[in-house]
């Protein structure tokens, strides 16, 4: 929640673990670690709900399940504090490397005119935001994205003290709904599961935790250990397209998506 840059190259690596793994990870990584100060309670956390636009025929979705090269998502995130910024972001992969560029606007500001219709009277902190803005902007415009499906999940996260950038995230009680118009936050009562062991593909009897490592090209020596201390194997979770399958298969309530068409064959 933190990440405050306007433009972030990083690497990740996701993995799948059961929830009684976090609490001997937390240990593991104290030494390095603290946690997000935006968090709260015990542990800290807070919750992230994000629309997630495509255009027709959900070009951004198959370019992940085909594992296109280079790729690309649209996304609209906000928090759970009601005085909570919206970012709109663009996250590339380009190879094995990520690269998110951000802007953020208020609350009031979000609209669907937003997207057709380039405002003049948001303010920036800086040139470079707005200029991720306006990149934001034409590629929606240039898929015609709409929004597909919104996702919401908790997550515990921490900051390294001992690196330029690096973090770990427990992002749990994943879910989703689709999206019918541009709201950020949807609707309450029908969110769907998409942490059992149908959506994440996964033979397992628990809702798995998506544990997520980020950092910079030179990511700190614990890191590497961690993964071999706890012998996790990265899987490529992306929780969009997670959510596009899930609804593909189950269809929710009998009004469907216009997207559900894309997918009968699916």
């Amino acid at each position: 929640m933190a990440e405050t840059s306007t433009v972030l190259v990083r690497h990740e690596a996701k993995y799948i673990i059961p929830p009684s793994m976090m609490e001997p990870i937390r240990r593991y990584i104290a030494p390095f670690c603290r946690p997000d100060p935006h968090g709260h309670g015990s542990p800290q956390c807070y919750r992230i709900t994000t629309l997630q636009l495509d255009g027709p025929g959900l070009p951004l979705h198959h370019a992940k399940k085909n594992e296109s090269a280079n790729r690309f998502k649209l996304r609209v995130r906000t928090y759970d504090q009601p005085d909570s910024p919206v970012f709109l972001e663009v996250k590339r992969k380009l190879g094995q490397v990520v690269v998110k560029s951000r802007s953020r606007i208020t609350r009031n500001d979000w609209s669907e005119s937003l997207i057709r219709n380039i405002p003049v009277a948001i303010p920036f902190v800086s040139e470079k935001e707005y200029v991720a803005f306006l990149e934001f902007i034409r590629l929606a415009r240039e898929i015609q994205a709409a929004p597909v499906v919104r996702i919401r999940y908790v997550r515990e996260s921490f900051f390294a003290v001992d690196a330029e950038y690096a973090r770990v995230s427990f992002d749990r009680d994943l879910e989703y709904q689709p999206a019918y118009d541009w709201k950020l936050l949807g609707e309450e009562g029908r969110w769907l599961c998409m942490d059992d062991a149908l959506a994440q593909n996964k033979m397992n009897t628990w809702s798995g935790i998506v544990l997520e490592l980020k950092s910079l090209a030179n990511a700190p020596r614990w890191m590497s250990d961690l993964t071999r201390e706890f012998d996790l194997e990265r899987d490529g979770n992306c929780k969009y397209s997670t959510a596009v399958s899930c609804e593909a298969v189950f269809r929710g309530s009998a009004a469907t998506p216009a997207y559900i068409s894309v997918l009968q064959d699916y």
